[in-house]
């Protein structure tokens, strides 16, 4: 029999876990319906592309932006206000999305992300008859 004290057990929250120091920040978001998309838009002021990560799995959509400090380690601040850490944010997403055509982009710290609706949630006209 094995000795397993050393084990921990730790409840999976389903939250991203942290794997650099530093701040986090929630980003601000606004999420408006257009048409046959959601369209969540949201402010990342210092990421670029290729520190954007955006997962969608299980209804969950999930923003990881990684921002690289602007000053060397070590700087003597005379004035700081403006802190640096990457933003991470989580939402619950219908499944009404389609998954294999979901796009984004960025432009000047506003990344916008194309949700397309699937084709079954989108509304359609009903057309009414006449006897």
């Amino acid at each position: 029999m094995s000795d397993n004290t050393n084990i921990q057990k730790r409840e999976v929250t389903g939250e991203p876990e942290r794997i650099r120091s530093g701040p986090t920040y929630v980003p601000a978001v606004d999420i408006v319906e257009q048409g046959d998309e959601l369209l969540l838009i949201a402010d990342v002021p210092g990421a670029t592309a290729d520190g954007i990560d955006i997962d969608f799995e299980r209804g969950r959509l999930t923003v990881t932006a990684r921002v690289e400090t602007r000053q060397e380690p070590g700087t003597d601040y005379f004035l700081r206000e403006y802190g640096v850490g990457d933003f991470v944010r989580t939402f619950q997403i219908s499944e009404a999305i389609d998954a294999a055509k979901i796009e984004a982009e960025i432009n000047a710290g506003v990344l916008t992300v194309h949700l397309p609706k699937a084709e079954t949630a989108k509304s359609r006209k009903i057309a009414i008859r006449s006897n």
